[in-house]
């Protein structure tokens, strides 16, 4: 088995002047390794050009920065002591201390030429997000995994840890990776997502929503890929919001709806020609989870799916009983929820190829480890209990 560099990665290191990243694809014997991941979503990826298509993903990498406590539980990184709002998105105090952090990150971006363009203290304490350009979804993926690389090597510096966990503290906001993508002409570079003459209103093309019908039909299944952790599902609960006052605390949308620019949705249309999914977890793996969006997307396509209507409304403020009557679905509320659908979805696996039966095995393992765990929650509620 060998690594072999892909040149067009190419990535000096920020954080050790001298030292170059290359991203690998996994090589047994002189062959592809079908059981790598990057491997695997350049197969996915060719079948989608042969149909015509690029497949162009931009992320947005929430995280946390952490530090642990002299009794070992985590805290966010506060060296200050200002970041204690209970809303302290875009709290001026809050970003000026974690200046320093987001300005070497930024210029680290900078200086690779990925077109970094926006950064900010998200809605969480010790919580940011750094935006860059999409490009297509190998670079994307590639780019995903060295930034939190960077993150990590860049938060050591001020004696934090960057963590990409999709839900560190059970009363603040999780982190996703909202996902914005569409698809090119693979000959022109054309967005064919774009539209002028939406019917609907909301600037996409025919070929769009045949895309978002495959995404919205296979949903549930591809959770168990965009949030691939047991964690992931404290992030995508129904219903938080009625028990905190943070700020964003129902900011993770769990219903399988599209519309506009609306941030109550799981898919999300920020503007003409290019849709963003709000559920992604932060704990992701992009080259599995842009593989199984693909093959989900380019399934609607091939059998011209319709998503139906957009979802225009606020979904947190609709009550159960309309939800049932418009036959809104939710995704899993579980890893096991997720994976119990991902064995029912061809597609889907179809995406995974032969790294599917090991990735359910792993990931089916992970849950029986963690549903033997006993909590202090249940200690706490339980043991007095005759």
């Amino acid at each position: 088995m060998m690594a072999r560099i892909d040149l067009d990665s190419y990535t000096p290191l920020p954080f050790k002047p001298g030292v170059a990243r290359f991203a690998s694809d996994l090589y047994v014997d002189g062959r592809p390794h079908p059981y790598c991941p990057r491997v695997n979503l350049q197969r996915v990826l060719e079948e989608l050009r042969s149909a015509g298509y690029v497949f162009n993903v931009g992320v947005e990498p929430e995280h946390f920065l952490v530090t642990r406590a002299a009794d070992g539980r985590i805290q966010p990184w506060d060296p200050a002591g200002v970041d204690n709002l209970a809303k302290p998105c875009y709290d001026f105090k809050g970003l000026a201390a974690a200046c320093d952090y987001l300005r070497d990150m930024n210029d680290a971006l900078r200086k690779l030429g990925w077109g970094v363009y926006q950064s900010d203290h998200e809605d969480a304490n010790a919580q940011y997000e750094i935006n860059f350009k999409y490009a297509d979804a190998l670079t994307t993926a590639d780019r995903f995994i060295f930034f939190k690389m960077l993150a990590g090597e860049t938060a050591r510096k001020y004696g934090a840890v960057a963590t990409f966990m999709a839900k560190p503290f059970g009363d603040r906001t999780g982190s996703g990776a909202h996902m914005h993508y569409s698809l090119a002409d693979a000959e022109t570079g054309k967005n064919v997502f774009a539209a002028t003459d939406d019917r609907r209103g909301l600037g996409l093309s025919e070929l769009a929503y045949h895309f978002l019908g495959g995404v919205l039909a296979h949903a549930r299944a591809l959770c168990a890929v965009t949030s691939p952790t047991v964690n992931c599902y404290k992030r995508l609960q129904i219903g938080q919001g009625l028990t905190s006052t943070h700020s964003g605390y129902t900011w993770t949308p769990a219903y399988i709806t599209y519309g506009d620019n609306n941030r109550t949705q799981m898919i999300r249309t920020p503007d003409a020609g290019h849709v963003e999914d709000r559920t992604v977890s932060a704990a992701f793996n992009p080259y599995l989870a842009f593989a199984a969006y693909a093959a989900a997307g380019l399934d609607g396509i091939q059998r011209r799916l319709d998503p139906g209507e957009p979802n225009r409304g606020n979904m947190y403020a609709l009550a159960l009983e309309e939800m049932t009557r418009r036959c809104i679905r939710v995704l899993p509320q579980s890893l096991s929820e997720a994976l119990d659908e991902l064995e029912r979805d061809e597609v889907i696996q179809k995406g995974l190829g032969p790294i599917y039966p090991e990735f359910l095995r792993l990931k089916r393992t992970e849950w029986n480890d963690y549903h033997r765990q006993v909590s202090a929650w249940e200690v706490e509620r339980y043991l007095t209990m005759l």
